[in-house]
């Protein structure tokens, strides 16, 4: 194991469910490789991969793919797949995120702005794999309770060593020595 300042880094696993129509793809070998449980479903979208104890689910589609479809049965899919996962991100595959592939990404924003879809322009697997478990890392429980310790210990260190802080407490320090109410 990996030592870092002081503290084994420990290799996080978890729980994923995805979908049989990934199941001969690389995504899910790579994901296999990392010791995660995987569960294969018939019953979550095509091309869903969930991270269930994180809350987080990541529908993966090929940008080619969607520009050489109609535009309401990429867009449909989405919408399916935001309705049901509330914590959601598509996983826009292109060797080359080009003008057509920002074009795509651009009517996808516009489509479902204001609902909780985020878009991930990925350009391989290995791009993939590392965001989503990177993301699905960061949302899970243990792991953003330190995050969360972390920001407020960091928020208060900022705070008390901050020049407007001590010339705030220095104001207030001479308010209170020249007017004691």
């Amino acid at each position: 194991m990996a030592e870092r300042d002081g503290k084994e880094k420990i290799k996080w696993t978890t729980t994923i469910i995805i979908s049989s129509s990934l199941k001969s793809y690389e995504i899910a070998t790579a994901l296999e490789n990392q010791s995660h449980k995987i569960r294969y479903s018939d019953s979550v979208e095509n091309g869903s991969i969930i991270f269930s104890l994180s809350g987080v689910a990541f529908l993966l589609m090929d940008a080619k793919e969607c520009i050489m479809s109609t535009e309401e049965i990429f867009l449909t899919k989405i919408e399916k797949f935001i309705k049901i996962h509330q914590n959601s991100f598509l996983v826009l595959f292109a060797a080359l995120h080009g003008p057509e592939e920002w074009k795509l990404m651009f009517r996808i924003q516009q489509r479902f702005l204001g609902s909780n879809l985020r878009i991930l322009p990925v350009h391989n697997t290995v791009n993939a794999v590392n965001l989503m478990c990177t993301i699905a890392k960061t949302t899970s429980k243990p792991y953003i309770d330190s995050i969360c310790y972390r920001m407020i210990t960091t928020k208060a260190y900022i705070i008390e060593q901050s020049p407007v802080w001590k010339t705030l407490q220095k104001i207030k320090l001479g308010k209170d020595s020249i007017n004691p109410h």
